[in-house]
């Protein structure tokens, strides 16, 4: 199976393309940072492929999905990981710039590549699209509300595209729980310590993805 996970390089993304490598798929994954990009390519070597590219930018990401899919074939699994959080501030706080990179990011990156990808797959008439949402999807908190409205946003997004898919294919909004990463340490410090880290919540990830199917479209899924 040929996968596609953005946000590649740290976090949850890492740990997910480690354990679709392991499980014998072939992964097509982008980062932001080149260094890091490297030395996940010299990690796990050919045949997977992955690129430095920033989702926000829309013709980089349309220019990388051409090669991927000239390269590797239509995707039969697209994960859209790549996402930012803001620092902790009361939303009158956070900066302009902070809030539209976020947006552009978690929200624009995510259009970018179902853009990008999703066409290929329509041409074969299968395939899943799983966008990473969050429980701040669902619920909210504060200090954080830039990031929840970009997960709102995502989980309306995902909902609105499985109504629009044909049959044979599925749009689902994912939910990873609460996982130890980067990210999370970013919001509530070493209290994230409590929680499985990246690589544990992986081994029950992974086959989860894997097992969505046309079945699942318009699911709002939790793992």
């Amino acid at each position: 199976m040929v996968i596609v996970v953005t946000g590649a390089t740290k976090g949850l993304g890492r740990a997910l393309v480690t354990g679709f490598a392991q499980a014998g798929h072939t992964v097509a994954g982008c980062g932001r940072t080149t260094e890091a990009i490297d030395e996940l390519s010299l990690e796990l070597g050919g045949p997977h492929m992955f690129r430095a590219v920033d989702v926000a930018d829309g013709v980089a990401v349309e220019q990388w999905a051409q090669e991927t899919v000239e390269r590797l074939g239509a995707p039969e699994l697209v994960i859209n990981n790549a996402g930012i959080i803001n620092r902790n501030a009361p939303l009158w706080e956070v900066g302009l710039e902070e809030f539209e990179a976020l947006l552009r990011i978690n929200i624009g990156g995510t259009f970018h590549v179902i853009r990008a990808f999703l066409p290929t797959m329509l041409n074969r008439g299968s395939g899943v699209i799983a966008n990473l949402s969050s429980g701040w999807g669902r619920c909210t908190a504060p200090e954080v509300a830039p990031y929840c409205t970009s997960k709102w946003a995502i989980e309306g997004l995902t909902r609105a595209l499985a109504q629009e898919l044909p049959a044979g294919l599925a749009a689902v909004a994912v939910n990873p729980g609460i996982v130890d990463t980067e990210m999370l340490r970013s919001c509530w410090g070493a209290e994230a310590g409590g929680f499985p880290s990246a690589k544990a919540w992986a081994v029950e990830a992974v086959p989860f993805f894997l097992g969505l199917s046309a079945i699942d479209n318009g699911r709002a899924a939790t793992i």
